[in-house]
């Protein structure tokens, strides 16, 4: 109640804090990584798609896009909601689909409240949402729909925001005064198990895919950027993907061979 002063305790059973929790822009984030990449010397085609991959048996030897020819020893599929479109190109079966979610933001005021709020009670119209208040005073919001949106959509609809600051409102009603400033609809790259993909298929020994993070994929993103960056370096391939990295539990959990029993246990 001290970190979220006027919450509504009504139906309320516990919750978690996390302190060490951070908060970082998406924009700013990805600028910095763009600008660092130039400086290393790499280059960017940006409003080009891959059209075709050409395959020799089990192995990837080129990419094309636009009327020209890339070729490597190793490629990377990041594609995020578009990841087994990607994969389909080789001839390769991914499980990533995507879900379609909206989120918002409102106006910047004084700071007012710490914590991230998740509420993970559902009802009949949608799963858990949340809402925290940015460093720079803005308050952003997004809530799970129900039954899930799948598809590419990205237009914003008529219905998230009165659904959203509906069950906002009656959680936190220090809100209801906050101008929103705009909406935005994106996907969310799932899984059967709501876990990521990352490996190397049967098929195409040499296109490690880092795919299907649903939804956490801001959040995921740099670590495993590290580590599969540690294990191309230090030797990781088809046979032995974690390399010399003591990381293989990564590539053993996440492969993309595994079975997919097991369902989403938070939605």
């Amino acid at each position: 109640m001290e970190l979220a002063p006027g919450i509504n305790p009504e139906g309320l059973l516990g919750g978690t804090y996390s302190p060490d929790d951070g908060f970082a822009s998406p924009l700013m984030s990805s600028t910095a990584f763009h600008q660092l990449a130039m400086k290393a010397g790499v280059d960017f085609f940006f409003n080009t798609r891959i059209d075709g991959i050409s395959k020799a048996k089990d192995v990837v030897e080129s990419f094309q896009a636009g009327g020209e020819t890339w070729s490597a020893g190793l490629f990377v599929n990041a594609a995020g909601a578009e990841a087994a479109d990607l994969a389909s190109l080789a001839n390769i079966d991914i499980p990533v689909f995507p879900d379609c979610h909206e989120a918002g933001v409102t106006e910047p005021v004084q700071r007012f409240m710490q914590p991230m709020i998740v509420d993970i009670r559902p009802d009949s119209e949608s799963g858990n949402y949340y809402f925290y208040q940015a460093g720079t005073g803005q308050v952003i919001f997004c809530i799970t729909p129900r039954p899930q949106i799948w598809g590419r959509d990205k237009d914003s609809t008529s219905a998230f925001l009165p659904l959203c600051s509906r069950r906002m409102l009656e959680l936190y009603p220090r809100l209801r005064n906050l101008k929103v400033r705009r909406t935005w609809r994106g996907m969310y790259p799932m899984t059967p198990d709501g876990l990521p993909i990352v490996g190397y298929p049967e098929g195409a020994a040499n296109f490690l895919q880092a795919v299907g993070m649903c939804g956490q994929g801001f959040m995921m993103g740099p670590g495993l950027g590290k580590i599969l960056a540690e294990s191309i370096v230090s030797g990781g391939n088809f046979e032995h993907p974690a390399g010399a990295t003591p990381y293989g539990f990564v590539f053993d959990e996440l492969a993309c061979s595994r079975g997919f029993e097991h369902v989403e246990l938070l939605k």
